[in-house]
């Protein structure tokens, strides 16, 4: 599936299995370790998901040397603050049953509690996110769900760069501006919900270009994530479906369908709540 290089050497599977929504504790462990036996060896979840506990336990059932496997949690909107934020990592990292974790995010960069200071509270959120990975806690810290005027706002504070930004990411939903400013400054993308909702597999366009590769219209929408130089985190109970969106890497599509796909884009088919605005 071939890696993926942060901005300070570390190496991330260009490929993630998403977790959000999948709660039931026996349920977690049996999808996360399916999606370990097909392949995938890049897990990602959230403080937030209540299936750190479960996830933990599948890692461990699953054999596979820790070394091998890339763990992705998150920061929670509750908690803001220098000491607060170390206490809720080594809370994630109980549940989890790990040393390290390999990438640790903000979730959201404006929590409705810390709104009129959320500022302030990010940059010594950050600060512990930077101790944690001095001390080697961490291997790689970053952010999602966050814009342009996020990461400026916090990064003439931080001394580790920003390696990370998990944002959604789909055919109807292109955030142009977040996506071009990340590149630029050596930010790789991640995205969410890289099929969107389930009428992105049936338009019209994507099953035709889908037809035109002999591939599936989930296959269509990974590929056209990793074509963009973004990784996507598909998720799946199926363990068909794990496989079969782990199956993009013998194609890539020509820049023609790119374009197309480009242009289904539409900020009223946005998924998730305005940074800015979510209320919660």
């Amino acid at each position: 599936m071939g890696n993926i290089k942060l901005n300070n050497g570390i190496l991330m599977p260009g490929i993630g299995f998403g977790t959000w929504k999948i709660k039931d504790y026996n349920q977690v462990i049996d999808v996360v370790k399916n999606a370990i036996e097909v392949g995938y060896r890049h897990i990602d979840t959230a403080s937030v998901y209540g299936n750190e506990e479960a996830i933990g336990i599948a890692l461990k059932e699953s054999c596979i040397p820790r070394e091998d496997i890339f763990v992705t949690t998150k920061l929670w909107n509750s908690v803001r603050g220098y000491n607060e934020t170390i206490c809720a990592f080594n809370e994630s990292l109980r549940k989890l049953q790990l040393e390290y974790i390999d990438l640790y995010l903000i979730h959201w960069p404006s929590p409705l509690e810390f709104r009129d200071c959320y500022q302030e509270k990010n940059v010594e959120t950050y600060k512990a996110l930077e101790k944690l990975y001095s001390q080697g806690k961490i291997k790689a810290i970053g952010v999602s769900n966050f814009l342009k005027h996020h990461i400026e706002e916090l990064k003439n504070f931080v001394s580790i760069p920003i390696a990370v930004n998990q944002i959604e990411f789909h055919p109807y939903y292109y955030d142009q501006e977040t996506i071009e400013y990340c590149k630029q400054n050596d930010i790789i993308i991640e995205a969410y919900s890289p099929l969107g909702r389930g009428e992105i597999l049936k338009d019209n366009t994507i099953t035709d270009i889908a037809k035109k590769y002999n591939k599936s219209p989930a296959q269509i929408c990974i590929r056209y994530a990793i074509d963009n130089q973004i990784v996507p985190l598909p998720k799946t109970i199926s363990k068909q479906r794990m496989i079969e969106n782990l199956n993009v890497f013998d194609f890539n599509l020509m820049k023609e369908d790119i374009d197309k796909i480009r242009n289904l884009s539409n900020d009223d088919k946005k998924i998730g709540s305005n940074p800015d605005t979510a209320d919660f």
